[in-house]
């Protein structure tokens, strides 16, 4: 008996039809009388040949169709239903194919049995059974697992995905979110997943500050349906949480609400934002790159790197002690302004206008960025944003910062992040990069410094472990080569315009159609094993998805960089070489 007999117990739903035309690729068949066949279902059909062996033909329902057959009349289906017009409704789905094994590519016989796949045949079908490492994204329609082949994640042959939807519909950042915890606990990357990490931006609200505590809402169904993938149920448990300094406030506290506890803020020191030339950074709208203001930016950024000096938290240039940003972009200005040192700071081919045009755009950057570039914090003070010396998952949140802050903070953070991964040369450990609205960052059109890195992790970042998952409402507005470089795509709920742009032609019509009208936790998703996108549902999240639901985390969860050491233990000393009374002074 061949491998390829369909199993015993394999249930017949339809014959191939034989009114439409079978190809090796696409077929008809028609349903069993009280049978039927929905759209995602997964069907195999044999077809005899006289001199070799079977073949067998596997595919995925994309197009389902019911019709009475003896009605010639659109009026007949009144004269049918009463009884008096014979006629017989007839189901019939189409079949497109994902396998042919042994490949001998030839059409099924009309009137050959159709069945529906299931276990080894289904896993055939869809390709699972030749993923050596298959990453559980979650349930198909029939409510039996569906893999995601984690060699074209992690970049042994492909890497990065692309997530599209409507906000706040296609739960885009919850699928990111869940699929980052399936990596990390489905085993798929061995030993290298305790290395592994994650970095993510925070852009809307605080609903990604609670991912290492339990969800209260979690129930027994939900538990369930995380054992089916093999997942066991539960929050992230290594977590790092960022925040910016709140405003105004000279200690540096993190400008966070909600979450009270294990929270470090972030900043840069005049120092580093001088030494590091970070200034092109400040100026990362895609518009900037259009303006010829452009060379006095990296004309100054050269300069401050050359000049600028430490100085207790802040630098010191041409003489000048300066412990703020603002007043470093009013010393830039200055000098700028004085016939005698325009030309040493900005060149001496810029004329007066462009040169004033910079002027504006930095001074406009005081209120937005004064808060993240200090002089007047220490600069001991741990607060890099460094994932090699963080915990497995570490969240930035931007929500409170307005918008050239927020790509500010993206372009200087992965642009460190993955000079770190250069210098070090390898693949390993990955550094997974979650990134919403990835469409501002990378618009389609211009050119700006977060672009070209978000290019550069596309383009190079398979190579060196750096994978992007990007989410954004309209991948027809994100950069062609950062979403043709994703070797997954992922669809939620999307908008009726949206969903008729060319970058969605991987989804067959039906499947187009089917986007306008998902429920969240919906997606389809495509990898290059298969050539059909597959319809699933993930698992509600087990982690705290806003403040509300958060339970108690673990207790070494909630300590925080600067909250490493016993806050009451007496300084200078070594633990346990004193006792409470035996003061120093």
């Amino acid at each position: 008996m061949s491998d390829s007999t369909p199993e015993p117990a394999a249930e017949q739903v339809g014959r191939v039809l034989g009114t439409a035309d079978a190809t090796p690729l696409q077929f008809w068949t028609a349903v069993l009388p009280g049978g039927y066949l929905q759209l995602d279902d997964v069907v195999v059909t044999r077809r005899e040949l006289p001199d070799r062996e079977p073949v067998t033909i596997s595919g995925v329902v994309t197009q389902v169709r019911a019709r009475h057959e003896g009605a010639q009349f659109d009026s007949d289906v009144f004269a049918i239903a009463d009884g008096t017009l014979p006629a017989q409704v007839q189901e019939a789905a189409e079949v497109t194919t994902t396998r042919v094994d042994p490949e001998f590519y030839v059409p099924p016989t009309p009137g050959a049995l159709v069945h529906r796949a299931q276990g080894g045949e289904r896993d055939s079908a869809l390709h699972f059974d030749r993923m050596e490492r298959r990453v559980p994204m979650g349930t198909g329609r029939d409510g039996v697992p569906v893999f995601l082949n984690a060699d074209f994640l992690d970049g042994s042959r492909g890497a990065h995905v692309s997530i599209s939807g409507i906000s706040g519909v296609a739960t885009k950042t919850s699928f990111a979110t869940f699929l980052l915890y399936s990596v990390f606990r489905s085993g798929v990357l061995g030993g290298d997943a305790v290395n592994a990490k994650a970095l993510i931006f925070n852009v809307k609200g605080e609903d990604l500050l609670f991912l290492d505590h339990p969800n209260t809402r979690l129930d027994e169904p939900t538990r369930a349906a995380y054992d089916k993938l093999g997942l066991t149920a539960g929050a992230f448990p290594d977590l790092r949480v960022y925040a910016p300094p709140r405003a105004g406030d000279s200690s540096g506290t993190p400008d966070v609400s909600s979450r009270l506890a294990g929270v470090d803020s972030f900043y840069w020191t005049l120092t580093e934002f001088c030494a590091d030339r970070l200034l092109p950074y400040v100026f990362a709208d895609a518009d900037d790159e259009r303006q010829q203001y452009t060379m006095v930016v990296h004309s100054v950024a050269a300069h401050l790197a050359r000049y600028a000096q430490p100085a207790d938290g802040g630098v010191s240039l041409d003489g000048v002690r300066i412990n703020s940003y603002p007043d470093l972009v009013d010393h830039i200005v200055e000098q700028l302004a004085d016939d005698e040192t325009r030309a040493t700071w900005a060149g001496s081919a810029v004329g007066l206008g462009t040169t004033n045009a910079f002027a504006r755009r930095l001074i406009g950057s005081k209120r937005d960025l004064s808060r993240l570039i200090r002089g007047d914090l220490a600069s001991r003070r741990p607060h890099a944003i460094n994932t090699s010396e963080s915990a497995q998952v570490t969240v930035v949140d931007l929500h409170n910062l307005p918008d050239r802050a927020q790509r500010f903070v993206v372009g200087v953070t992965l642009r460190g992040e993955f000079e770190r991964k250069e210098k070090a040369g390898t693949a390993k450990p990955l550094l997974f990069v979650v990134l919403d609205e990835l469409n501002k960052y990378a618009p389609r059109e211009g050119s700006s410094p977060i672009k070209e890195v978000l290019l550069d992790i596309a383009e190079r970042g398979r190579s060196l472990g750096v994978i992007l998952i990007g989410a954004q409402q309209t991948a027809s507005e994100v950069e062609r080569r950062i979403v043709t470089n994703s070797a997954i795509r992922v669809v939620g709920r999307l908008d009726p315009a949206e969903a008729s742009r060319p970058e969605y032609g991987f989804l067959p019509p039906a499947q187009r159609q089917r986007a306008l009208l998902a429920k969240p936790g919906t997606m389809f998703v495509s990898q290059p094993d298969i050539p059909v996108p597959l319809c699933l549902e993930f698992p509600f999240p087990a982690w705290a998805t806003r403040v509300s639901e958060a339970g108690r985390p673990p207790s070494e969860t909630l300590r925080s960089i600067t909250q490493q050491s016993d806050p009451f233990a007496v300084v200078g000393t070594r633990a346990g070489a004193l006792a409470d009374d035996d003061i120093p002074f």
